[in-house]
């Protein structure tokens, strides 16, 4: 129901209960996750005394999956169902030996709190063959009429981390497809794609690296598209619904042309989280770059993306990786970089006193101010004092008597 609180209308010829709510403690919190606590109010108002035998609450939670038979086909419905929350409390119910409990005209409020199961949930989603869900049910038990109950749906999240070593790797993929038939064939059409990691979350934006070279006789046209695909399974059957969920498109390339994306960048939409842990339903996502070739079949070449969570932290606020880019190994800095840095030289070491003298000009004389256009005096800079150390020379003009050598070694 959103952000505001649930509401039922009473129900009984009387009408005692006025109204009937559940409440969350906060209200702004949108989703939760395993092993944190659900805790808020259930309201209740009555006009009159009311009589009940028990004020619970319920939650639940469970993936289904489910369609009906194929038309013309012989395949009866499918249904599977898996269970991931299940929690009974009592809120409020009559002394022992007493079967019914009066409650006072007025307001009256009912605390509630639960822990989420510690092993992770699935992420809350609704589809065409199927769902994810999880509600917070408040239920009044009376006398003589039926049950009177409120619900609340809670959205759960399952937390995908794209700092995994499994979600940073790059991944690269090369395809070549000829034009045309048997002995008609203009040439062929090569695809080579890149995204430097496999993770990424919503709002974030993706390079795309890749690399078309068209030695056909065909304008053609390269895109790049992220597609979502829903698999359900139920009762041993499969049903996939795949759509797009974001695009963009490249340069026309004309024959014996080529077009290279040097981080051609694609945003992702708000979109759910991948799913990935759920044995009845998943949510999978791809990057496809792929090629419109007139009068053939498109060459299609597709990444395996995963859609996270919590965002990727690596080098400040650039989207590529270095390390995705260069896997030389840096060691070898330890061994050309001292612990502690060496102070500059004192300037009266590299220039004498005599030297020193003969540069050092006069104070400047305080410009002559007329009008407004004169500045103060702080504002104007004193010319440099000193004279600027010495050029620096390939040849030590002091050297040494004994050659000082020490080995440097590069690891790469």
């Amino acid at each position: 129901m959103g952000g505001e609180a649930g509401s039922a209308a009473a129900v009984g010829s009387e009408g005692r209960v006025k109204s009937l709510g559940l409440v969350f403690e906060d209200e702004r919190k949108g989703c939760y996750s395993s092993g944190e606590t659900v805790a808020g109010h259930v309201l209740l108002e009555a006009a009159e005394p009311v009589a009940l035998r028990a004020l619970r609450l319920e939650a639940h939670g469970r993936a289904t999956a489910a369609w009906g038979p194929s038309p013309g086909a012989a395949a009866p419905a499918a249904a599977s169902e898996v269970e991931y929350l299940n929690v009974r409390l009592s809120l409020r119910e009559p002394p022992a030996g007493e079967g019914i409990l009066l409650l006072e005209p007025g307001k009256h409020e009912f605390p509630f709190s639960f822990q989420l199961p510690s092993e992770p949930l699935v992420t809350s989603f609704t589809g065409k063959y199927g769902s994810i869900q999880y509600c917070v049910r408040a239920v009044l038990e009376r006398p003589k009429v039926p049950d009177q109950s409120v619900k609340r749906e809670l959205q759960v999240i399952s937390h995908i981390d794209v700092n995994t070593p499994a979600l940073l790797t790059p991944v690269l993929k090369t395809q070549e497809k000829m034009v045309g038939c048997w002995f008609f064939t203009s040439g062929p059409v090569s695809l080579s794609a890149k995204i430097e990691r496999k993770g990424y979350c919503n709002g974030e934006a993706i390079p795309i690296y890749a690399e078309i070279e068209n030695c056909s006789s065909r304008l053609i046209v390269p895109k790049a598209a992220i597609f979502q695909t829903q698999t359900y399974l139920a009762s041993g059957r499969t049903k996939t619904v795949r759509h797009m969920v974001a695009n963009v498109r490249g340069n026309h390339i004309a024959s014996g042309g080529t077009d290279t994306w040097n981080g051609k960048t694609l945003k992702i939409p708000p979109v759910t989280p991948s799913i990935l842990d759920c044995c009845i339903i998943r949510i999978d996502y791809s990057l496809a770059v792929y090629i419109h070739i007139p009068g053939a079949k498109k060459l299609m070449l597709e990444l395996p993306l995963v859609i996270g969570t919590i965002p990727y932290h690596g080098f400040g606020s650039r989207n590529s990786s270095i390390a995705s880019q260069f896997s030389m190994d840096l060691s070898w800095l330890t061994l050309t970089l001292p612990e502690q840095p060496e102070a500059p030289p004192n300037y009266a070491d590299v220039v004498s006193e005599e030297e020193f003298s003969r540069h050092v000009p006069p104070y400047p004389q305080p410009p002559n101010c007329e009008g407004e256009a004169c500045c103060p005096m702080f504002a104007c800079i004193q010319e440099f004092r000193f004279q600027p150390p010495p050029l620096y020379s390939e040849v030590d003009p002091h050297p040494p008597d004994v050659e000082e050598t020490q080995p440097v070694s590069f690891i790469l």
